[in-house]
């Protein structure tokens, strides 16, 4: 059966509205099939297509002359295969006032390119996976955090071949088919290690111990990783006084069932692992309302002396995760430390306990409700 049409939240005609823009996103994540659906008129080049590409590579100039004056908006799919095509979209941009819709999944390749000749004139803007909202009806927790949700895979039949695929074809295509690393054995080592890593501080010596490369090489490593949108960076939020923070960030891979894949692990309610594949499901939701809706920035706070809280929004929201059904008080450790900084506005516990209620000055929301506060407006500064 073939998987549903799912309603996308970007809205790309009001983004283009006024200037061109780059989409990236990592492989699959949607969004070939969301300018088919948000911009069936658009004119489009899909790079992929080995004709299409050939054209455009070998006759400079080409593009110019194929448009025409109705060609108001025009996607280049794909452009991280031809980032020459670049100059001739910021020609036509200046000279016809085409608004161009560039779709990639390596901001590395654009950044060798002529991206930055398009200074103010394109918002850069990204695609993730599917979220709890888009899914609506679909959605179910425990599928989401044993497959993650992108689209093709989320809706499988067999999501473990699924994602088993996705590695295989994110190490042979965006990382050996661009040249990004020399040797693919060691960053392979590496990328199973940084998957072990998900969703904590690295360890870089470790890290570089089981890549067996030097230790300047896993942060080149982990640039490409963060270039090519498949681990976010979350850094460390360090307006505390009373309790000393630290200052490293943590990563987090940008979907829970590409992790696990990585990681060989198939997560299951009620193991160790559930917990840290729920708060990287939940920062991938923090992520997609950030970038869609216009969230703030997302940091994480830790204490010298071991408190923690999962998730700082802005300066203004804690958010500790748990996958508990009963929320003990061990789950509130962290925004109790922080509350007596009295520096933030409020203090939630996000969990899969199913009542809201408050406790001391924090509120405990089930994930459902959470994420509707969340898109609904209500965690702002």
């Amino acid at each position: 059966m073939p998987a549903p049409v799912v309603p996308r939240l970007p809205d790309l005609a009001a983004w283009l509205s006024r200037k061109s823009c780059f989409l990236l996103g990592p492989r699959q994540t949607g969004k070939s099939s969301l300018v088919r659906h948000a911009l069936p008129r658009a004119r489009v080049y899909d790079l992929l297509d080995s004709a299409v590409y050939l054209a455009l590579s070998r006759e400079p100039g080409r593009l110019a002359r194929e448009l025409t004056p109705r060609d108001k908006v025009v996607v280049l799919d794909e452009i991280q295969r031809l980032p020459s095509l670049l100059d001739d979209a910021h020609h036509l941009t200046e000279s016809r006032g085409i608004r161009f819709l560039m779709i990639g999944s390596s901001a590395r390749r654009l950044q060798r390119g002529s991206a930055k000749l398009w200074g103010g004139r394109a918002r850069m803007r990204s695609l993730h996976p599917l979220t709890a909202r888009e899914l609506g009806t679909h959605f179910d927790l425990t599928r989401a955090i044993q497959r993650g949700t992108l689209p093709a895979i989320y809706f499988a039949d067999d999501p473990r071949a699924a994602l088993d695929a996705y590695a295989g074809a994110y190490l042979r295509e965006e990382i050996m088919d661009a040249g990004a690393v020399r040797n693919l054995p060691a960053f392979s080592r590496f990328l199973r290690a940084a998957a072990l890593s998900n969703a904590t501080r690295v360890n870089f010596t470790s890290l570089a111990s089981d890549a067996q490369v030097p230790r300047t090489t896993i942060y080149e490593y982990l640039a490409i990783l963060q270039e090519t949108q498949i681990l976010h960076e979350v850094p460390a939020w360090r307006a505390s006084v009373r309790r000393k923070p630290i200052a490293s960030s943590k990563y987090y891979f940008f979907d829970v069932g590409v992790v696990s894949a990585l990681q060989g692990r198939l997560v299951k309610p009620g193991t160790p692992e559930f917990g840290a594949a729920v708060e990287t499901w939940l920062l991938h939701e923090l992520m997609a309302h950030r970038d869609y809706a216009g969230g703030g920035a997302v940091s994480h706070w830790r204490s010298t002396s071991g408190f923690d809280v999962n998730f700082v929004l802005g300066d203004h929201t804690a958010i500790a995760v748990t996958a508990r059904h009963a929320v003990s008080p061990r789950d509130l450790r962290g925004l109790r430390a922080l509350m007596d900084e009295r520096l933030l506005k409020r203090y939630l516990c996000v969990a899969l306990d199913p009542r809201r209620r408050q406790v001391d000055g924090i509120t405990i929301l089930p994930v459902a409700q959470f994420l509707d506060g969340l898109w609904e407006g209500e965690f702002v500064g």
